[in-house]
């Protein structure tokens, strides 16, 4: 092998660190060429280096790019907001590619550093009158705070529908980029608006992605350029190999110590006790096998199409008893939404009805009104459910069908709904447990199973987007052992990261924590005990107002905030009664 060859081989090498540093993927497989798409999450492909015209800034950059997609970009996300449509698509996938490169590029200078310097070069040879290309141009000015002339001068004739359309919402979007969800929502209805067949001249142009499709703009430029001297070009090999070798080290350093996701003051907040959150008592084996996943992901489309319909059918036999329940929280719910007003106000609206005061004595003042604030229209309720075995049946039939009828009535009555879920992966350990007996056993391992926990259905995903996902709470063999502690703190600190003013958890459970094999190998009480210093640390040091249903189960032994019923078909009216009761009394203690 030359010389010349050795160093791009170690140029490759230091790229491929890179990627994993970044992408947090030590088992990724970087290849460089043509080869066949890889399919594989461990698997990416980079163009091919050539020796005779590397172009460093291109190289980077890609790496870059594709590292970060890895991290901050969910596929499921992607695809549920993709519109129709192959412009829109192509312009939704452009959006998609600037929000998570510059989610990296607040992390790391260099990332940012490649990513500009790269698109700058580019832009010399793309298309001005392709519309992808005047689209990328405009979100990459404002997101990247690029200079502004280049696209009024470039891409005049679409500024007008572009700043129409999208100049107002980018602040929001730049905003959004650490969340995924909201920011592929609102680019597609972004995209839905622009109306591109009606209102900018787009060409027909079929080509491929602009950044995919560029050539590298050194053969554009003048020959006598191009050639260097062989020790030059391999220098200037080396030199970047070396470089990309020493961010490598960097970006994995301060990727251990920034987390994207994490940027609420609340979150600070309840990092600030996070020693004294956790039960130092309690410990656990291992991690390694546990899983957040999301309910989508656990099942094929028609096993969830399967399932809904399943929960449909329960639901049309329970149709008289759901539209009592439901009708009975928006009624109460909307009648504390009446607008309410204070009046005789500097300013604010005018008040008509005072205007006849004025008429009659001109020397009167005008009158003006402000609409009081509502408590609860800034609420998030998340509710925290049961998944173990001893819900199988009737009780997880009730509390999926309660979970469908709450999401639906609080989102039309503006109160946002969570819905998670908790078992392990195995039954008698799984995975952590066969890892403890390879390990000789030791004595009082601590939590030695494998967590499952499941997102039914986020925060900001409306019902009909997530419908599908709450009937594979009736699946066969999801329901499993239940390990509450910890399944609590996880959805405590998840609801804490939210920006809602007022944040109501709701856990629904038919007992205490069982795991058969954290209890054999660890004292009769350990999961009991770690349930308890949670729910005591959350009613005692959190803004979170915690509350909990027991299903046949007194539960009021963790909770203070506690009910117990006896039959399932009561599950509906309590759930319901409590939440009226909670919007309409204190934001404490509400529970007798």
């Amino acid at each position: 092998m030359s010389k010349k060859d050795q160093i791009i081989e170690h140029f490759k090498t230091a790229i491929s660190s890179t990627v994993k540093s970044i992408s947090g993927n030590s088992k990724l497989e970087v290849s460089f060429g043509t080869n066949d798409n890889l399919e594989d999450i461990n698997k990416i492909k980079l163009p091919e280096i050539e020796a005779s015209q590397i172009n460093f800034l291109k190289s980077r950059a890609f790496a870059d790019s594709a590292s970060l997609k890895i991290k901050h970009s969910n596929p499921n996300i992607f695809n549920t907001f993709e519109p129709k449509g192959d412009i829109s698509k192509k312009l939704y996938h452009t959006a998609e590619r600037i929000r998570y490169e510059k989610l990296g590029s607040k992390k790391f200078k260099g990332i940012e550093r490649n990513i500009k310097n790269f698109y700058l070069e580019k832009l010399n040879g793309v298309d001005k009158t392709n519309i992808v290309n005047a689209f990328e141009c405009y979100l990459m000015t404002n997101f990247f705070n690029l200079d502004k002339k280049y696209f009024e001068k470039n891409f005049k004739k679409n500024q007008k529908v572009f700043d129409k359309k999208i100049k107002e919402k980018i602040e929001t979007l730049k905003n959004l980029t650490p969340d995924q969800e909201k920011f592929n929502a609102l680019i597609s209805s972004i995209i839905d608006e622009l109306k591109l067949n009606e209102e900018i001249n787009n060409d027909g142009d079929e080509q491929k992605d602009s950044r995919e499709n560029l050539k590298d703009q050194s053969k554009k430029n003048d020959p006598k350029k191009q050639t260097t001297s062989k020790e030059k070009q391999e220098m200037s090999i080396e030199n970047q190999a070396l470089e990309i070798e020493n961010s490598s080290e960097d970006n994995n350093i301060e990727g251990e110590e920034i987390e994207i996701d994490d940027y609420s003051k609340n979150f600070e907040r309840g990092k600030k006790y996070e020693n004294e959150f956790s039960d130092l008592k309690y410990k656990v084996y291992t991690t390694d096998y546990d899983e957040i996943i999301r309910a989508e992901e656990l099942e094929m489309e028609e096993e969830l199409e399967r399932l809904r319909k399943n929960l449909d059918q329960q639901l049309l036999q329970l149709k008289n008893f759901i539209s009592k329940l439901a009708n009975k929280l928006q009624r109460k719910l909307m009648a504390q939404q009446n607008r309410s007003w204070n009046f005789d106000l500097e300013e604010g609206i005018l008040d008509s009805s005072k205007l006849t005061r004025v008429i009659m004595d001109p020397y009167n003042s005008l009158s003006f009104k402000k609409e009081k604030n509502t408590d609860f229209k800034d609420t998030l309720v998340t509710l925290l459910i049961d998944n173990s075995g001893s819900m199988r049946g009737k009780p997880i039939s009730v509390a999926a069908i309660c979970a469908d009828i709450l999401s639906r009535t609080l989102e039309r009555c503006s109160v946002k709904v969570e819905i998670l879920g908790f078992t392990t992966k195995h039954w008698k350990g799984g995975s952590s447990r066969e890892k403890w007996m390879k390990n000789n056993k030791p004595r009082n391992p601590g939590r030695l199973n494998d967590l499952r926990h499941i997102i039914y259905k986020s925060a900001d995903t409306p019902w009909r987007q997530a419908r599908k996902n709450i009937g594979l709470m009736l699946k066969e063999g999801l329901l499993k052992e239940n390990i509450d502690g910890e399944a609590l703190k996880w959805a405590h600190n998840k609801v804490l990261k939210r920006k809602e003013e007022r944040k109501i958890l709701m856990v629904i459970s038919d007992g205490a924590p069982v795991d058969d094999s954290t209890l054999s190998t660890n004292s009769s009480d350990y999961l009991e005990t770690n349930l308890k210093n949670v729910v005591n640390w959350i009613q005692k040091k959190s803004n979170i107002e915690l509350l909990a249903i027991g299903i046949g189960h007194d539960v009021t032994r963790y909770y203070d905030n506690a009910i117990k019923i006896t039959d399932v078909h009561d599950l509906g009216d309590v759930m319901i009664n409590q939440l009226t009761d909670l919007f309409s009394g204190k934001k404490r203690n509400i529970l007798h």
